[in-house]
């Protein structure tokens, strides 16, 4: 995450009186602090990062037993290439040309994978598609674009 957007959110939770503390840092490091959290969001950023399983692992590593992470990305697939990249990007210019890359894209596999590997277990996973005649965002069993997953770290026995 860039510190610039850190800082956006962080001024906005501030004139919200939202109770949400941001801190620009990796999420390796924090868990180097000794970090822990009940709920660990990582949602629209697995796509953008360098290495993928060291940062859904360090993410992983944040929550506490009984925790939840909740991952929302973009899926790797030619569907994900023609509506999130090309329509979303260069046809309604949603966010900027360039924002993703195919080749960095995430199948939901490669997030469950180095979850389970970290003593994660996959609560739910559920697709989301916009509808543009209603205009609005829908959940869906269609993981092919946008998807959602939420994990949980069972509890210490």
């Amino acid at each position: 995450a860039s510190e610039r957007n850190v800082l956006v959110a962080a001024d906005h939770a501030r004139r919200q009186s939202a109770l949400v503390a941001y801190r620009h840092a990796l999420p390796e490091d924090l868990v180097a602090e000794g970090e822990r959290a009940d709920i660990v969001l990582t949602l629209e950023v697995v796509e953008h990062v360098a290495d993928v399983d060291l940062f859904l692992t360090s993410c992983a590593e944040m929550v506490k037993p009984g925790g939840l992470m909740f991952v929302a990305t973009i899926n790797r697939t030619m569907k994900a290439m023609a509506l999130a990249i090309i329509g979303a990007e260069y046809v309604l210019r949603w966010l900027p040309r360039g924002t993703h890359q195919y080749e960095r894209l995430v199948r939901p596999e490669e997030i469950e994978t180095p979850l389970a590997a970290s003593g994660m277990n996959v609560i739910d996973r559920t697709g989301v598609f916009y509808n543009p005649l209603q205009d609005q965002w829908n959940l869906s069993r269609d993981m092919d674009v946008n998807y959602m997953m939420l994990m949980e770290r069972p509890k210490a026995s």
